[in-house]
Order: structure tokens, then C-alpha cells, then sequence
């Protein structure tokens, strides 16, 4: 993708950041119950979607919706983030989503991965700033160092393909060399909720991760109009790789979501170029946060 032509992700957030390096001055008001409080009015943004909803059907909060809003985190929000039980469970996000969404009809589990991802890095803006300090390794010479990267200037990527259906999660593409139509979706959160889970139980029973398969199973409706789901595991174990990457290639290709690439020079052979952004601890517990 042409990052010139790209849309830029919360350009707002370079002009509007001092709003949140300062806190709004408290405003007196007077409790319901007589008594003098302090209301907080806090900043809220609004999060471009990738999809801009075009794939959620009529029933969905984010039908047709280019966009939601948010309020920023605060330090409520961030004992979400450190909830062991939202831990073990793998949700500390969605609830994070979930708690910072200004409309609390959105099933943030029911998302695609790409508008998730996108309010995720909407939050953690509002949260820590754009800045994004984190250790890469270098593709020239595998030197790890640290870089840090502008969240803001993160390029979306939208929609481009026509769904099979309007407002359905469908798209089709013909595998080269098997001639079989494939009906697949954009996975969601649940979707990869699920998976981590898949994940975890079959290291332990098998050395051999099934993960090229297991993630395209999901991710496939239907071949050539069937919809049986052991039918399709079948088809995708023994799909020749060349259909399984070209699949896998155009799922990534146009998927809706956030370009993760920023790029380096590397202060060790000095290679410079693009790189992807790896999401680790410090994304939601900067260096120096107490």
C-alpha cells in the first residue's frame, strides 16, 4: 500500500495531543443528592473503522458505521489491565474496549480483528500517547534494538472488495489450481478467542501446530457451495500449498485493517526500511509507568 495515498490513522491525535498531557480543570456541580461534587469531563475521540461497517448486517451497532467513539483511558481502565482473571481468561482487551466504547451496544467480541485492532490503538493513544517504544530486530543483520514508532501515523487499511451478499462477512475467491470456488470471512474476535484456545490444546497432544490449516478452517464458509464443516477441515489438509497460499495471500491482502509497519535504520549495518510492528507488553505498560 502507497503510504501517500493511505489514509493516516487519528491524524487528530497530533494536533489534539495536548489535551491529554494536561487534565481538563475539574467543573463544581451539585450532586443529586445536594451535596457539592466534581465532574471530570473527559476527552472522547473518534476511531475511523476500516470496514466503515460495511459488512455488519442491519441488526449490528456498527451497520454502515464509518466510525465510533470513545472516551480516554483512565486509571480505572487500568486495573483492567492488570485483572488476573481477565488474564487467564484472554478478554482483557474486549473489556477494555468494552468499558472506553461510548455506545455500550457494541458487541466488541462481534468485531472483525481489523476494527478491534483499530480501537485498540485508538485507546491506547488516548491512553499513553502516540509514541510506541519497542524492540525490533533488525531483517539485515537480526540486531534487536529499540525504535520508537508514531501510532498516529499508522496508514488504514479499508475495505476493498464487494462482500458476495451486502453487509455480510462473505467474499469469494477461486483456488488456482483445485478450480473450487471458496466462500471465506474476515475472522472476529470471538473467532480468534477461539483459536488461541484451539491452540493451546493441541500442543498439548501433538508436536505439529496446525496452524495454517486451523486458522484457514475458520476463516472458510463454504467450498464450491458446501458448507459441511468436516468436509472442509478435510479439503484444507489436503489443499495443494500453492491454493492454500494464494487463499491465505488474498485473505491478508484485503483484509480490512491497520497497516502494522513503521520503518528503521538499523545503527548496526544500517539498514533501512519498513518493518513489522511487533504489539508486546509495553503497548498497554510503557517503560516508566508505575
Amino acid at each position: 500500500m502507497d503510504k501517500r495515498e493511505s489514509n493516516k490513522i487519528f491524524e487528530s491525535f497530533k494536533e489534539d495531543s495536548k489535551k491529554f498531557e494536561t487534565p481538563p480543570e475539574p467543573k463544581q456541580q451539585q450532586a443529586m443528592d445536594g451535596s457539592s461534587g466534581f465532574d471530570f469531563e473527559l476527552p472522547t475521540e473518534t476511531v475511523p473503522l476500516p470496514t466503515k461497517g460495511l459488512i455488519y448486517p442491519a441488526n449490528h451497532a456498527l451497520h454502515k458505521k464509518e466510525s465510533a467513539d470513545i472516551r480516554c483511558m483512565t486509571a480505572k481502565d487500568e486495573d483492567i489491565l492488570t485483572s488476573r482473571a481477565l488474564i487467564r481468561k484472554g478478554t482483557v482487551i474486549d473489556v477494555l474496549i468494552k468499558n472506553c466504547l461510548i455506545d455500550k451496544t457494541i458487541d466488541v467480541r462481534n468485531l472483525t480483528s481489523g476494527d478491534r485492532n483499530a480501537l485498540m490503538i485508538g485507546l491506547r493513544i488516548t491512553g499513553y500517547g502516540q509514541d510506541y517504544t519497542i524492540e525490533v530486530d533488525c531483517p539485515g543483520c537480526n540486531n534487536r534494538q529499540k525504535h520508537s514508532f508514531d501510532l498516529s501515523n499508522l496508514p488504514i487499511k479499508r475495505l476493498k472488495i464487494k462482500p458476495l451478499e451486502e453487509f455480510q462477512n462473505k467474499f469469494s475467491f477461486t483456488l488456482p489450481k483445485m478450480n473450487k470456488e471458496v466462500t471465506f470471512r474476515f475472522l472476529t474476535g470471538n473467532d480468534e478467542t477461539e483459536l488461541t484456545k484451539t491452540f493451546d490444546r493441541a500442543r498439548k497432544v501433538s508436536e505439529v501446530e496446525s496452524v495454517v490449516t486451523t486458522r484457514l478452517a475458520h476463516s472458510i464458509v463454504s467450498i464450491d457451495g458446501n458448507t459441511n464443516r468436516s468436509f472442509i477441515s478435510k479439503v484444507v489438509r489436503n489443499m495443494p500449498a500453492l491454493d492454500s497460499l494464494a487463499l491465505r495471500q488474498f485473505i491478508e491482502e484485503n483484509e480490512p485493517g491497520i497497516q502494522m509497519d513503521g520503518e528503521i535504520t538499523c545503527v548496526n549495518c544500517g539498514w533501512d526500511g519498513e518493518v513489522e510492528i511487533p504489539i508486546g507488553v509495553e503497548f498497554f505498560w510503557p517503560q516508566g509507568r508505575g
